[in-house]
């Protein structure tokens, strides 16, 4: 009688074994994916601690992720070149924005957005240098850097297609990017 319940708490124990292997093979959801992203905003809330007033930059970066409904990229799609990635995402990189990266890591590099198939620069810069963007100017410079600095402490993103150059000018703090836009897309008749 005893071997009755040995027997039935292995097959039981099985089954459970054999289930989770069905679910994690065709489940849409990665259950890694999720931990990493959890792993991600600990790392991001713990880098963006070392900036000046770092908790307010973290917020208005996480709102602007929020609002765009933005989910970080995941570790399969670290590497993977922009045009193949989906909308919806957010990663990093340098200038070039060939591909993104999931974590900023020790190098220095733009936050980048995908949504509405448009990606995006995003960073902080001066409240004139961003008023040249608003005001749909041509031939201008955009200093930008990936946290907010004395000033250029305003969030702002602009469209990478928009850019016609992008340079890394190193710094006392990390250094900053220079965007020189020539001219606007809308404004081209």
């Amino acid at each position: 009688m005893k071997r009755w319940y040995l027997y039935l708490i292995t097959a039981l124990l099985g089954l459970v074994i054999v289930g989770y292997f069905i679910v994690r093979g065709s489940s849409p959801i990665n259950f890694s994916d999720i931990w990493s992203r959890n792993n991600h905003v600990t790392n991001a809330q713990r880098d963006v601690g070392k900036m000046s007033d770092g908790n307010a930059a973290l917020r208005e970066v996480l709102r602007l992720r929020r609002e765009q409904q933005l989910r970080p990229l995941t570790e399969r799609e670290d590497g993977t070149k922009v045009q193949d990635l989906p909308n919806g995402i957010y990663g990093f990189s340098m200038c070039s924005v060939v591909a993104l990266r999931a974590k900023r890591g020790d190098t220095f590099s733009l936050e980048i957005h995908k949504y509405n198939g448009i990606v995006y620069y995003v960073g902080y810069a001066s409240d004139e240098q961003i008023e040249k963007y608003l005001t749909r100017q041509k031939d201008f410079h955009i200093l930008t850097s990936p946290h907010p600095r004395k000033g250029a402490s305003t969030l702002f993103e602009i469209p990478v297609e928009f850019v016609s150059k992008c340079e890394e000018r190193p710094g006392g703090d990390g250094g900053m990017f220079d965007l020189f836009v020539t001219t606007i897309p809308e404004l081209q008749t």
